[in-house]
């Protein structure tokens, strides 16, 4: 399954990716969605920050199929979540976190992201060819253009690693005409958020209910995808409305 960003790129956006864009109000947000990869003879090494945490699990567990592995981690929610075994749940602020610690088979994860829409999922597991870790905490909330790094302050985007030999995942991450063979590369994404789209039916199905509405309505913008191959840098630019 191809990332959320690819996916806007490609215009073959789904409710995945319009969940990925819910949180964010007009403005603008840098340094979004970013990705680094080392390859060494094969051996990849991905770290990326939390937005592609449900795009890493999902394409993982689409390999594993019916073969079962050990599952850590945590679910974390705003709201009470119920339908699914859990080991532990700790509250704080208002954030549930749900602690996993089970075996579970490739089906049985995909099957869990499906039926619950509404967390952040922070699983980490093996398969035959691939280790994922995710950090159980909550990723932070989005910022503005005041939340830019300073000049010279180095980016972290360590938020999920994965270290894998398959080929066809950094193909999920990567678009069609951007090179596959390189050695190291990074990516980052300014999102521009010009305008939020509220339908009149929208409007009249849910009168009252903002958060309903806030949820439901469009995103129109800019995504400005910046590209670092071995020290060449490229940009690309794609307006959306998500």
């Amino acid at each position: 399954m191809d990332s959320f960003i690819k996916k806007i790129f490609n215009e073959s956006v789904d409710d995945s990716v319009h969940q990925q864009f819910q949180k964010f109000s007009r403005g603008e947000f840098p340094d979004r969605a970013m990705i680094r990869i080392k390859n060494s003879k094969g051996k990849y090494t991905i770290s990326t920050t939390a937005e592609y945490a449900k795009d890493l699990i999902t394409n993982l567990a689409e390999k594993l199929k019916q073969e079962k592995t050990e599952v850590t981690g945590a679910l974390i929610s705003a709201l009470d979540l119920d339908g699914f075994e859990y080991k532990e749940k700790k509250s704080a602020i208002g954030v549930r976190k749900y602690l996993i610690e089970t075996e579970m088979s490739g089906e049985e994860i995909l099957e869990l992201t499906n039926k619950i829409q509404k967390a952040f999922f922070a699983l980490s597991f093996k398969t035959n060819d691939s280790e994922l870790k995710i950090k159980p905490k909550s990723p932070k909330s989005s910022k503005g253009a005041s939340s830019k790094k300073k000049e010279g302050e180095k980016t972290k985007i360590d938020f999920c690693k994965l270290k894998t030999t398959d080929k066809s995942i950094i193909e999920t991450l990567l678009l069609q005409d951007e090179p596959k063979d390189f050695k190291n590369m990074e990516i980052k994404h300014d999102l521009i958020i010009d305008e939020i789209i509220i339908s009149e039916e929208l409007k009249q199905e849910y009168k009252d209910d903002f958060a309903k509405i806030r949820e439901m309505a469009k995103r129109k913008g800019k995504i400005i995808r910046k590209i670092i191959i071995d020290d060449k840098e490229t940009k690309k630019e794609k307006e959306f409305i998500i």
